[in-house]
């Protein structure tokens, strides 16, 4: 059906546009998003819709997961009665009490837990429709060849706009420092962005190593030209562009983010292989020495060791900011205090010493709780477990290369986001979230593309 197709590609076109209008992080963007994701469903229902539970049924726990949070979102912005808000929320009935508000929210916020509930609508939809359109190996190669081509066009655009030392930005013409922030904003965005698009080139790269370790042995003449001219070397060079990048962005989470998550993967991979493959340890080799110590040593890695080195407690207000917040959780610990409200209620209990105004928590765990509450940070962490313990099986498995590739990926892209989002809000820009989001999705679609492989052959 020529429908399927055009969907598939318009999916991977909106990936690819998404990272572009500063992150989608601006009303006008995450608006283009969210048309874009309730069109697609809506599309990929009428192709789905002679199918058994539009073929969703093998899906259903990360689902009702997802319509769990949901839920939660919705209850946040719709009137209750006084009694359902001093069972849920007590604190927040005392906040009624002394405003003039006609009815009772459990958010604090209520405009911008509308704009999160959309927004958590419009990333739901690209969940579901994922699910329902990459159902065959092909798709999944694809669309990570999308994702690491959308990560070098902005590695590379990022490194040319530090290095014409123009001043501003070449497509919104705002004002660059000399960090490289691709068409973000804020360069820890730009930073894990590159994480997550490193996350699927190194996957691919995987995946092309456990092909080759199926194929005869030939003659190391043949086997230089035969390397040199296959998809191994140009993903190659793409990682090595974005380590560059990725480095000139001078964010110190960021680095270490990729770096300890390409080290603890690789090395939990080479515990697994039985044949203890030469290509995984020469990949993870060749990473750290040419990308970290040769490559990277003429792009500004020192800078990074330096803003390390003279990391100081004391002049970072991050910490205080975390410790003010855990008062926010006492007083909202089940439900939250509403999706996005975070930088309306933190003033009203942030300490006199911390200067600088945040509207984010610089912590993506306690700002979930803040918002979400207990409940929504757990329904949220169930969703990414699940998904994380079905990369761990297919990588344990003798599974398909690309199988395992995928999973090598999947795995890299949740250690490193989850300690980016220790000290920063990567998950605050929608292009990082959604393609966080396809991360979820690939370990879900994986064993199927696998079957339609077999029934395929």
């Amino acid at each position: 059906m020529l429908l399927h197709p055009f969907l598939l590609n318009f999916l991977f076109v909106l990936l690819l546009w998404l990272p572009i209008p500063l992150g989608s992080n601006r009303p006008w963007a995450w608006l283009i998003f969210e048309l874009s994701a309730f069109s697609l469903l809506l599309a990929c229902l009428v192709l789905k819709r002679h199918n058994e539970c539009l073929g969703l049924a093998r899906f259903k726990t990360p689902i009702v997961i997802w319509f769990a949070f949901l839920f939660i979102c919705l209850l946040q912005i719709i009137p209750l009665p006084a009694s359902l808000i001093e069972l849920l929320s007590p604190n927040r009935l005392g906040d009624h009490l002394t405003s003039a508000m006609p009815a009772y929210y459990l958010s604090t916020d209520l405009g911008q837990s509308q704009i999160s509930f959309i927004k958590s609508l419009g990333y739901f939809s690209l969940f579901l429709s994922c699910l329902m359109l990459i159902d065959d190996e092909k798709h999944i190669r694809r669309l990570l060849l999308v994702l690491l081509f959308s990560g070098l066009i902005q590695a590379i655009y990022g490194v040319v706009e530090v290095l014409s030392g123009s001043g501003f930005s070449l497509v919104f013409d705002l004002a660059i420092s000399e960090s490289a922030t691709g068409s973000f904003v804020y360069k820890n965005h730009f930073a894990n962005f590159l994480l997550l698009c490193l996350s699927a080139g190194v996957g691919l790269m995987v995946t092309d190593i456990e092909i080759s370790k199926s194929q005869k042995p030939q003659d190391w003449r043949i086997s230089l030209i035969t390397t040199l001219l296959s998809s191994k070397t140009l993903i190659r060079i793409c990682l090595a562009i974005m380590v560059i990048a990725l480095v000139m962005s001078r964010s110190r989470m960021g680095n270490t983010a990729f770096f300890t998550a390409l080290i603890a993967v690789s090395l939990f991979a080479l515990l697994l292989d039985r044949k203890k493959s030469k290509g995984l340890a020469i990949l993870l080799i060749s990473m750290l020495l040419i990308d970290l110590f040769i490559v990277s040593k003429w792009f500004g890695l020192e800078k990074v060791q330096q803003r390390l080195a003279e990391t100081s407690f004391s002049q970072e207000t991050r910490d205080e900011v975390v410790i003010d917040s855990l008062v926010i959780i006492e007083d909202y610990p089940l439900l939250g205090s509403g999706g996005g409200s975070f930088y309306s209620v933190f003033p009203g209990y942030k300490n006199s010493i911390i200067n600088p105004f945040y509207d984010h928590a610089h912590n993506d765990y306690l700002e979930i709780v803040i918002e979400y509450g207990i409940l929504g940070f757990t329904l949220l962490g169930l969703l990414v477990l699940f998904s994380f313990i079905k990369a761990m099986t297919a990588l344990k498995k003798n599974a398909s290369p690309l199988s395992k590739g995928t999973s090598f990926a999947c795995l890299m892209a949740y250690l490193g986001m989850l300690i980016h989002m220790s000290v920063d809000f990567p998950l605050q820009a929608p292009a990082n979230a959604v393609y966080f989001i396809i991360f979820i999705v690939l370990p879900l679609v994986a064993k199927n593309a696998i079957v339609n492989r077999s029934a395929n052959n």
